[in-house]
C-alpha cells in the first residue's frame, strides 16, 4: 500500500507538534527538578519516557490514518465492512496505547508522566487547529 500524501502531511505535523510539546515537557520537568528536586526527577527516565510516549502517540495517529485511507478507498457496497475494519483499528490501536500505559507505571525506567502525557497531545492539536482553521473561515 502506497501511503498518501495527506496521510503523510498531518502525521508530519502530529509528529512536529508532539516532538515540540515533548522537549517543552523536558523543560518543564528540568525547571521543577530545580525548584523541588526530591519531588521532580530528572533523569534519563524522563526521556525514556517522553521518547516512547511519543513513538507511541506518533505511531497511533499513523496507524489511523493508514486505516482511513485504506476505508476511502472501498466501495459504498462495502460500508459495513469498512466500519468493521475502522472498528478494529480502533481496538487494537487502543490496546496498545493501554500496553503502553501499563509499561510506563510497572517498568521503573520510564518516567510515568512524561511517558503518558504524550498520547494526549495529538488529540489537543488536532482540536487546537481545529479552532484557528474555523477562526480563519476555511
Amino acid at each position: 500500500m502506497v501511503v498518501q500524501d495527506a496521510v503523510k502531511k498531518e502525521t508530519s505535523f502530529i509528529a512536529a507538534g508532539t516532538g515540540i510539546a515533548c522537549v517543552f515537557m523536558i523543560v518543564v520537568f528540568f525547571i521543577l527538578h530545580q525548584v523541588v528536586p526530591n519531588y521532580a526527577p530528572f533523569d534519563y527516565t524522563v526521556f525514556l519516557g517522553a521518547i516512547g510516549g511519543f513513538l507511541f502517540a506518533v505511531g497511533n495517529f499513523f496507524w489511523m490514518g493508514l486505516t482511513v485511507q485504506k476505508i476511502t478507498g472501498m466501495n459504498e457496497d462495502e460500508t459495513d465492512r469498512a466500519r468493521s475494519t475502522m472498528a478494529v483499528s480502533l481496538r487494537y490501536r487502543t490496546m496498545l496505547q493501554l500496553l503502553w500505559v501499563v509499561i510506563a507505571i510497572l517498568v521503573p525506567v520510564v518516567n510515568l508522566v512524561t511517558g503518558i502525557v504524550p498520547l494526549f497531545i495529538p488529540s489537543v492539536l488536532i482540536k487546537i487547529r481545529g479552532i484557528l482553521t474555523a477562526r480563519k473561515g476555511r
